[in-house]
């Protein structure tokens, strides 16, 4: 009698996890969205929960970033964008009963729920590891993902009722497989402490920067090289690269920066002498010098920037 009421509660399509995944799939792309959005420069603004500007030491790492050249950028959270709005699509389709539960095109589109959200829980799970050892920072945006990712893939094989459980594990397995190796070498490629240095070793020039640059970041860099705004920096200076890092790989570029160490490529000690730099990293504005890391906020503060300060 038992088994005959298990076997009947199988066979019998269940509507809330359908339901339960749409909701939380929808809270997913609006996380992964706004954070694209933001990146893009549509959103002039994000508030993130934490402390020390997580958010942006998380979002604006190599890790943050899929691919990038000189006229745009595609954020990692692009990735989340589709993945969510492919679950929450298959997951509308399956509540509106417009199929057996039993047909074929039913049970195809929860093997493709289970498996996307299991390929995107493994991700979310390497992506938190690096967050943690690697950029050491905390991202509230991120931990959301990954706690959706996860709860999407739980209630995928509640929802699912797969007759065989042998072929669940198996096929698990498999994309989780190859998701961890794919994703180790993604890692790896991109994380700057495994960089090849191809310049001359005998030269002595500043690390390179990694750090993403939102559109907002390059304009505001733009405007203090047409104003004339200089910064006064030394190959050997953590602080240096601390603030270059604020501004990002695409906006330093930008940026008019003198090299003051004696010995550092193309240096012009003499003019650093001449404006008694003292300390690094220092800005002259206005023919005034302020010396230490500025905040970007700040430094668009004082030298008058009008343009869009959400960096």
């Amino acid at each position: 009698m038992a088994i005959k009421t298990l076997k009947s509660r199988n066979k019998k399509d269940l509507k809330w996890p359908k339901i339960i995944i749409a909701v939380i799939s929808t809270i997913g792309l609006v996380d992964t969205g706004s954070i694209t959005l933001k990146n893009w420069g549509v959103l002039k603004s994000l508030s993130c929960p934490g402390i020390n500007n997580g958010c942006e030491k998380v979002l604006n790492s190599p890790w943050g970033t899929l691919f990038e050249n000189s006229q745009f950028n595609i954020p990692l959270s692009l990735a989340g964008v589709i993945t969510y709005s492919l679950i929450l699509g298959f997951s509308i389709f399956l509540s509106l009963n417009i199929i057996s539960h039993k047909e074929k095109l039913n049970k195809l589109l929860w093997w493709l729920i289970f498996l996307i959200s299991c390929a995107s829980s493994v991700f979310s799970i390497l992506l938190i590891n690096i967050m943690f050892f690697k950029i050491k920072a905390y991202c509230f945006f991120c931990i959301l993902s990954a706690i959706i990712s996860i709860s999407i893939f739980i209630f995928s094989m509640i929802g699912a009722k797969f007759e065989s459980r042998e072929p669940m594990f198996f096929r698990g397995f498999i994309v989780f497989l190859t998701v961890l190796i794919g994703g180790l070498i993604w890692s790896n490629n991109v994380d700057p402490s495994n960089a090849i240095d191809i310049s001359n070793s005998s030269e002595k020039v500043s690390p390179a920067i990694t750090t993403l640059s939102s559109p907002q970041k390059v304009k505001f860099a733009k405007f203090l090289s047409d104003n004339n705004i200089k910064m006064f920096s030394a190959y050997w200076c953590p602080h240096c690269l601390d603030q270059k890092k604020l501004f990002g790989k695409k906006a330093v570029k930008e940026l008019t920066v003198i090299e003051c160490a004696k010995d550092g490529k193309d240096n012009q000690y003499k003019l650093c002498r001449e404006k008694q730099i003292e300390g690094f990293p220092s800005w002259e504005i206005n023919g005034e010098i302020y010396s230490g890391v500025k905040d970007l906020n700040e430094l668009a503060t004082i030298t008058g920037y009008e343009g869009d300060s959400n960096f």
